[in-house]
């Protein structure tokens, strides 16, 4: 008789082992959801996500003695390319062609371009060096922030405050006014796009 009872006693171990393991997984996906349902909630209230997206559709750095053109090839008519030398010089333009995917516009925050940044200029009559202007096809943006509307291509001109050599490599970074930061290359003396 003791044999029988040793050995329906070892049958409960594996139930009890069972039904601990199933607890334990029941009061761990009722933590996980509980957590879920609080982040999802307190996301919704913080209002509409600020999801940005620039794209850099290309660049003009070429070293000309015309005008500078916008993303269409249409000329921009306040700006003169400057002067065919080997050498972007101080004063010449440089420009960059950005294109707003986001739902939304995106306001430009910092415009840096090969370690130099740049100062936001709304409509100005001439842009001095270290500013830069965004256009909207060959038409100034007026606006007093620098703001490409969902879906808009616009063009960026930046104005050197420095000598650049032709074939150098320069890092164009454009942080928005949200903290996203978008990055490209340019080459100066070349043109993409």
């Amino acid at each position: 008789m003791n044999n029988r009872r040793l050995h329906s006693r070892r049958g409960v171990a594996p139930i009890i082992a069972t039904l601990l393991l199933v607890a334990i997984a029941v009061v761990g996906g009722a933590i996980v959801f509980a957590y879920s349902q609080n982040f999802f909630s307190s996301s919704q209230i913080s209002g509409k996500p600020n999801i940005e997206s620039l794209k850099v559709v290309g660049y003009d750095g070429r070293d000309i003695a015309g005008g500078l053109f916008d993303h269409n090839g249409l000329a921009i008519v306040p700006t003169a390319g400057g002067v065919s030398d080997n050498l972007k010089s101080s004063g010449e333009f440089v420009t960059a062609y950005l294109k707003n995917d986001s739902v939304q516009a995106v306001t430009l925050g910092e415009v840096r371009l090969g370690g130099a940044t740049f100062d936001y200029v709304a409509a100005p009559t001439a842009l001095a060096a270290g500013d830069y202007g965004v256009y909207a096809g060959t038409a100034l943006i007026t606006s007093p922030v620098g703001e490409i509307q969902p879906g808009q291509t616009a063009t960026v001109v930046m104005n050197l405050g420095e000598n650049m050599k032709i074939g150098r490599d320069a890092q164009f970074k454009i942080t928005t006014t949200n903290g996203a930061v978008f990055v490209g290359t340019v080459v100066i003396g070349q043109q993409s796009g």
